[in-house]
């Protein structure tokens, strides 16, 4: 069985990542699929947490935690009507490109998809900055949808 994670992030060009691993299913592969939200965890590491109160702190937690919930309840949705066998989420913080290859080979799957293009702060200015990284620091194939 071929093990593929999807990074998702709310995006169209996500959504079409998607899409794309469930045409794969359709044409008799036979696969499972793990969604992974990344949140940008910047504001929680040490050199920053000094700045913002323990209660600040755990608001931001709580509200990245709540999009991923959505993110990934959103995309796991779309993932059931594209006929995708899913298995356990996943969810990370940190820098995007890192931890989608982390999470990848953590959960020793064969292949990533993704967008060509997010939802990240930079994205409008830096076309595909995250998709180009993780290309460059993973051994996996990565099957990018436009």
């Amino acid at each position: 069985m071929l093990k593929i994670l999807i990074a998702v992030d709310g995006s169209a060009h996500a959504n079409r990542a998607i899409q794309a691993v469930g045409a794969m299913a359709r044409s008799s592969l036979e696969l499972e699929a793990c969604l992974l939200c990344v949140s940008p965890g910047a504001v929680l590491e040490p050199v920053f947490a000094t700045d913002y109160g323990a209660a600040t702190i755990q608001k931001i937690e709580e509200e990245q935690r709540r999009q991923q919930d959505t993110i990934l309840n959103q995309a796991a949705d779309l993932a059931k009507a594209q006929g995708l066998k899913l298995g356990e989420p996943a969810r990370a913080y940190g820098v995007i490109a890192n931890e989608i290859v982390r999470v990848a080979n953590e959960r020793k799957v064969d292949q990533i998809a993704m967008g060509t293009r997010g939802m990240g702060a930079l994205g409008s200015i830096f076309l595909g900055s995250v998709a180009q990284r993780v290309i460059h620091q993973s051994s996996i194939p990565v099957l990018l949808a436009k």
